[in-house]
């Protein structure tokens, strides 16, 4: 039997703090059991990626406890904040590292909170045994970042569960968004994107926490209120289960305004059940859409429509190009759902971080 030793944040399973990564590490946790592997969750508390001194010490408790020799899979919100604790236990452990996001993409490429984090993230990596990214943007940016060995870089793209196909409406004008409400999704600029086509008819329903920025939060409910679209914006906090599925169910398209993804994981699950994408033209996202890592595109064209990130004008164009051309519609729904058949399981992605395990240890 082989023993696997996974350390996430103690928030992976809080339904009010969804996430993509915790969604992965979850995922890949079960898959791994259900094939057989012993696998020894360790949940540290913290408010990681930004912890206090104690949580760095509860890292180490943990950390400490888990025997000589062992592979020790690590979710890099925790991992990459504590060269601290990780770097001396390189020595003795085999550091696998689940990096969702790169530390600082968030932040200003100019700041310092932003370059401290990735010079504490660089010591980590460059310790670690393999690094694990979601997507191939994600493995080039690390490797040229912090200067990588390429052959310790892996990837393993998320999987996505079967859906059935959303009905959608005759005019196209359910609009979706599935992303924590805060600056780095973009919120802003979708809603000052939705303003400039208020003559149209459409409907958007913001799917997310509301809890990451408050204040960001009452600055968006305020936004809408003084353009005049208030009662056709919706916020319902984060959904899961039944009640997204029904939200999928009812959609027309998803739209996702981020500055910045990694993958995009809300986007094979809207692609799963036939919904086309707007969505901006960063980082993995459109290579989650369906696009080629060397910007080249399937035979069918993408399912949806890419702008660029920071540009209400260009979003708006887009919204109002799929809400005006019903063959604009229906061309972008057939791809939507010939992507749909070629996403992949997780047991493939679990499969990925198998083989990598196998060559760690």
């Amino acid at each position: 039997m082989t023993i696997l030793h996974v350390v996430v944040p103690d928030g992976i399973d809080d339904p009010d703090r969804p996430s993509g990564g915790n969604v992965y590490d979850r995922r890949v946790c079960r898959e791994l059991t259900a094939i057989g592997w012993s696998v020894h969750e360790h949940l540290v508390r913290g408010s990681w990626p930004t912890p206090e001194p104690a949580d760095r010490a509860s890292l180490s408790e943990v950390v400490a406890g888990i025997p000589d020799g062992a592979v020790v899979l690590l979710d890099g919100l925790v991992a990459s904040t504590a060269p601290e604790v990780l770097v001396p236990e390189a020595r003795r452990l085999r550091l696998v590292i689940l990096v969702h996001m790169p530390l600082g993409d968030g932040l200003p490429d100019d700041g310092e909170d932003a370059e401290q984090a990735r010079t504490r993230e660089g010591a980590v990596l460059s310790v670690a045994a393999a690094v694990v990214t979601p997507s191939p943007w994600t493995r080039s940016r690390l490797v040229a970042r912090y200067s990588l060995r390429p052959d310790r870089v892996y990837v393993a793209e998320p999987g996505v569960d079967p859906a059935d196909i959303s009905s959608g409406t005759a005019n196209g004008g359910e609009l979706l968004c599935v992303a924590a409400v805060s600056q780095h999704k973009g919120h802003d600029v979708l809603l000052a994107a939705l303003a400039m086509v208020s003559h149209l008819p459409w409907r958007c329903t913001c799917v997310g926490s509301l809890d990451r920025d408050p204040g960001f939060v009452d600055r968006l409910r305020s936004q809408v209120r003084t353009d005049g679209i208030g009662d056709r914006v919706q916020f319902t906090g984060p959904l899961t289960g039944r009640e997204l599925d029904v939200t999928y169910a009812g959609a027309d398209v998803l739209v996702l305004a981020s500055r910045g993804e990694t993958y995009g994981m809300v986007v094979t699950e809207a692609l799963a059940r036939g919904l086309p994408v707007i969505g901006t033209a960063v980082g993995g996202l459109p290579q989650a859409l369906g696009g080629q890592p060397d910007g080249g595109l399937p035979d069918g064209g993408l399912p949806g429509l890419l702008v660029p990130p920071d540009d209400p004008a260009a979003l708006a164009d887009a919204l109002c190009a799929w809400l005006r051309d019903a063959d604009l519609r229906r061309r972008l729904r057939q791809a939507a759902e010939e992507r749909r058949g070629t996403l992949s399981a997780w047991s493939a992605t679990t499969d990925r971080i198998v083989r990598v395990i196998a060559e760690v240890a």
